[in-house]
């Protein structure tokens, strides 16, 4: 997540404390506190250049390492991986502590049956990426019976516009489901866990964040997918324990991050198919409670919540 991310953040923010304010003095204060924050997380998390460990391939019921795929191979279901960083599995050590590994081994034990896992997913990935990584998948052979998408963060740092990203990733879900594909989204993670971000910058892409994860989930829903609300499944995990649940680099979730993730997103995966035998699928919320009872909220935040959502009105004018 280069530096330039967290400026242009940053940049935003202090915009609009510098709109509201008529004090010239306290607003370039507020603009240089902002900058200064986020110079300051970008130096704490650093940038991760570490490739995230290989582990496609077919996995069985009780395996724990997979069997190469080649010609002639067969698995019973074929489940491939879209997204970032987090999809990738950057901040694991070992194969078996990736995200993709672990719902992969839960569906094989959950269905008895023999699952081939596929990855597309790039750190650093936007919304923009995944209609190349799904167009990877269309050139490399048939569609996969089950997807999972995560995606979401990077969009927040880089400021994309809301609206335009929950449509791409709205795009991406409904080409797969055209196709047959089961599709479950786990949307934007909750960034006000990231303790690495201090505040109040901390609180501009948490509220970013938000609403990125209820846009996603509307579109979808429209697509014919199955959205899990990440953020406050994880976020009272993560505000509990930080050193459990993050990597060395604070931001990325560590194995014991994955692991959390990977148990909400199989129960809605396995049902999603048909195979879902564990009892009924509890109701999933969309906004963290933990995180909310934590938030903080100066009128900066406020100020920046209110010109995103200007923001996102005057794009969708200019491009409606």
């Amino acid at each position: 997540m280069p530096v330039n991310r967290w400026r242009s953040a940053a940049k935003a923010g202090a915009a609009t404390v510098i709109a509201g304010s008529s004090a010239g003095t306290a607003s370039w204060a507020a603009y240089k506190h902002l900058m200064s924050q986020a110079t300051s997380a970008r130096g704490v998390i650093g940038r991760s250049t570490a490739k995230p460990p290989e582990a496609d391939g077919v996995y069985g019921p009780g395996d724990l390492t997979p069997e190469r795929w080649r010609i002639g191979s067969s698995a019973d279901i074929h489940l491939m991986i879209f997204g970032d960083s987090t999809a990738a599995g950057v901040g694991c050590a070992v194969a078996a502590e990736v995200p993709g590994v672990l719902v992969a081994r839960g569906l094989a034990e959950e269905t008895d049956k023999r699952i081939r896992l596929s990855t597309k997913a790039i750190a650093g990935a936007t919304s923009k990426g995944l209609e190349g990584q799904v167009d990877a998948m269309f050139v490399a052979g048939p569609p996969p019976d089950a997807a999972v998408i995560l995606v979401g963060a990077n969009d927040v740092t880089k400021k994309f516009s809301i609206a335009a990203s929950a449509a791409r990733l709205g795009n991406a879900v409904e080409r797969l489901t055209a196709k047959g594909t089961v599709v479950v989204v786990g949307t934007c993670p909750d960034l006000g866990v990231v303790t690495a971000i201090p505040q109040p910058l901390r609180t501009v892409v948490r509220n970013w964040g938000r609403r990125l994860a209820r846009a996603q989930t509307d579109a979808t829903l429209k697509a014919g997918g199955h959205p899990v609300a990440l953020a406050d499944l994880l976020a009272p995990e993560f505000l509990a324990a930080p050193d459990t649940m993050f990597s060395a680099d604070r931001f990325h979730p560590s194995a014991a991050g994955y692991e959390l993730a990977a148990r909400q997103l199989l129960p809605v995966l396995a049902a999603a198919l048909g195979e879902w035998h564990g009892g009924p699928l509890p109701d999933l919320p969309e906004v963290s409670a933990a995180a909310e009872s934590r938030k903080f909220v100066p009128r900066a935040a406020a100020s920046l919540d209110r010109f995103l959502r200007r923001r996102d009105a005057e794009i969708e004018a200019q491009n409606g």
